[in-house]
């Protein structure tokens, strides 16, 4: 299946199970890997545009919790949590994420953070689903437009903090 773009973020399956993420930042390794890492930043950019993410817990070290609430302005919430399996500071980040909506319904995502030259950074996040059906389930969820609108804010929360 050819790649597909939407705004810079590039969405790829390499596998009936997987997704591939990827996008390029204009913003330095250690700073995009902090903005994944510090519960200080993550509401800064994390969801949607609009909605207001609270960070309930964020232990970050293998075998350390998340969770978050994105909070919209009708009112509704949604939870998603997570286990960190694997951290490489500012290389590799591994965790789980289940959206609390859909319980049971486990993702695996790998974050490479590569560090480009001119200072710039970029990050591909590789999902792993327990079936096509929740890989497929997710897609047809409107996961790619989310995914691009919130690396957009993550992007514009990059583009401040370099001053």
């Amino acid at each position: 299946m050819p790649p597909k773009s939407s705004s810079t973020l590039t969405l790829t399956l390499p596998s009936d199970c997987e997704t591939r993420l990827t996008r390029i930042f204009d913003a330095p390794r250690p700073l995009v890997f902090q903005a994944y890492t510090d519960p200080a930043i993550i509401p800064h950019w994390w969801g949607l545009r609009g909605s207001v993410t609270i960070v309930d817990k964020m232990d970050v070290r293998p075998g350390g919790l998340w969770r978050y609430v994105e909070r919209h302005p009708d009112g509704a919430e949604y939870g998603f949590h997570g286990e960190y399996r694997e951290i490489v500071p500012p290389e590799r980040l591994v965790s789980t994420f289940e959206f609390e909506g859909m319980p049971g319904h486990v993702v695996v995502d790998t974050a490479i953070f590569e560090e480009l030259p001119g200072g710039k950074t970029r990050l591909t996040i590789t999902s792993l689903f327990a079936s096509k059906e929740d890989r497929d389930g997710m897609m047809a969820s409107g996961m790619e437009e989310g995914a691009a609108e919130t690396w957009d804010r993550l992007a514009e929360f990059l583009n401040s903090a370099q001053m």
